[in-house]
Parts: C-alpha cells; sequence; structure tokens
C-alpha cells in the first residue's frame, strides 16, 4: 500500500547443508537423518519510540485532511454568509439612491413648474402692460382724430329757452367755412 517507513523484513538466512545420507543411500533405510537445519530469522530491531508507525501516520493523515475539509466547510460557509450580506446592502443602497433619486426629481420638477408659473405670471403681466398702452395710445390717438375731425367737419352750437308754454331752439351748425343757423318755437301742451 504504500511505504513502511521504519519497518524492516527480516530474512531468512539458510545455513550451509551438510549432505544428506538418504540422498547418498536410498537403499538403506535403517539410519534417520535429521532434517536440513534453518538458522533462526534476526530479530527486528527496536526502533526509536519518536518515530511513527504506519498507523499513526495515517491517522495524522486522516485528521489533517478531515481538518482541512472542516476549516475549507466554515470558510465557504462564512464566503457565502459574507456574500448575502453583501448583496442585501447593495439591495438597500441600490433602495435609498432610488428614493433620493425620485426625492431629488419631484424637486425638481416642482421648481421647474413654479419657475414655469411665475414666468407665466411675468410674460402675462408684460403683455398686459403692453396692452394697456397701446389700448391708451388709441385713445389718445382717437380722442385727437375726434376732436380735429370735429372742428374740421362742424360743430355744433346751441341755446334753448323755455317761455310760457313755448320751447325757443335755435341752433348754429358750423361745417367748415358754411354757418347754418336753425331756429323754431315748439309750442308745449302744458295743463293747467
Amino acid at each position: 500500500m504504500g511505504c513502511l517507513c521504519g519497518v524492516i523484513k527480516a530474512k531468512e538466512i539458510p545455513v550451509e547443508e551438510e549432505p544428506n545420507p538418504q540422498k547418498i543411500n536410498k537403499k538403506s533405510k535403517s539410519i534417520p537423518l535429521p532434517a536440513p537445519k534453518f538458522k533462526k530469522t534476526l530479530p527486528l530491531p527496536k526502533l526509536p519510540s519518536k518515530t511513527p508507525s504506519y498507523k499513526k501516520l495515517a491517522a495524522k493523515k486522516i485528521q489533517a485532511w478531515w481538518r482541512g475539509t472542516l476549516v475549507r466547510r466554515t470558510l465557504l460557509k462564512a464566503a457565502l454568509s459574507a456574500w448575502i450580506i453583501q448583496c442585501w446592502w447593495r439591495k438597500i443602497l441600490a433602495r435609498k439612491l432610488e428614493k433620493r433619486r425620485l426625492l431629488v426629481l419631484h424637486l425638481m420638477a416642482q421648481e421647474t413648474r413654479a419657475c414655469v408659473t411665475i414666468q407665466s405670471w411675468v410674460r402675462m403681466l408684460q403683455s398686459r402692460q403692453q396692452y394697456c398702452r397701446l389700448l391708451y395710445a388709441t385713445h389718445v390717438i382717437q380722442v385727437s382724430w375726434r376732436w380735429y375731425n370735429c372742428h374740421t367737419r362742424g360743430l355744433f352750437q346751441g341755446s334753448y329757452e323755455l317761455t310760457g308754454n313755448q320751447l325757443s331752439l335755435q341752433l348754429d351748425i358750423f361745417l367748415g367755412s358754411q354757418i347754418c343757423r336753425i331756429s323754431d318755437c315748439i309750442p308745449l301742451p302744458i295743463k293747467n
């Protein structure tokens, strides 16, 4: 399976054989011959107690693997937890950013509406002032024109007198260089 560190296998060392009389005399079976002799195996040398045995090394390897697995599992769990927290925090930040963006957008729209309202009022006042100036100028022109027209075309002057039951009228109409005078007495029906 692997290297057996510190373990030495004992070798069997054969001893020189003495000539076997059974092989020589096959016909004579009277003397039993002893079996070949082998030297005893050498005893295994004693290793110092500090050197671990194969089982101890295997146990250490398994323990190291298991500890590594536990550490990797713990690190993976911590990484996943950190990732979940980061995702949650990014979502919270995105919500805050969206709220802030909508608030700024709402404020900007409100300011824009206020500016447009103020601008429309100012334009309305300017237009009204201009209209009033034009209206006043028109009125001045019309009055001047009517005065001029009245003086050049004709002028009415008149007087009346009420006496008893009669009305006396006297009208003078001036049309340029011509003068027209109308005088009339109108009887009034007055009951006593």
